[in-house]
């Protein structure tokens, strides 16, 4: 026997909000014999090249440090591409993604960034070396801020 679902718009752009709202990635609701599920795809982030602002070289340590690694030594500072905690290993305890001295290639991810409790891999956008690590395990983070050089 085929019934047709009732679609209740209304309904579907309120779970639709509701999405929007939590961050959660998708949603089901059933009642009866209909269910309905409301799915969006996360987006992945990638990592973007953004030179420190000056008046942050001056007031901070790791900026600074970037700076000078990035310039003279012909350096490649890889920045947060968004607001969100910076955490270097997959999970607590566990092996970090990275350390200084290993070679990583183009795509590797480097850590993780958690914005909004969606866990987003930050690739590295080159191949190179690590030669420092700017952030702790756990550390928010914020748009544009350094986070490790490659060489």
């Amino acid at each position: 026997m085929n019934h047709k679902f009732p679609l209740d718009e209304e309904a579907l752009r309120r779970l639709a909000a509701i999405l929007e709202d939590t961050g959660l990635t998708e949603i089901e609701v059933e009642a009866g014999d209909h269910r309905i599920r409301v799915a969006r795809t996360p987006t992945v982030a990638q990592a973007v090249a953004v030179p420190p602002p000056p008046a942050a070289a001056a007031t901070t340590a790791a900026p600074a440090q970037a700076s000078e690694a990035g310039g003279a030594d012909g350096g490649f500072t890889v920045t947060s591409p968004m607001v969100g905690t910076a955490y270097l290993a997959p999970e607590p305890g566990a092996k970090p993604f990275v350390q200084p001295g290993d070679t990583v290639s183009e795509g590797q991810t480097l850590m993780i960034i958690e914005a909004m409790k969606v866990m987003n891999a930050l690739p590295s956008p080159r191949a190179g070396r690590v030669v420092q690590v700017l952030v702790q395990d756990g550390q928010p983070v914020e748009f544009g801020e350094p986070l490790l050089i490659l060489e």
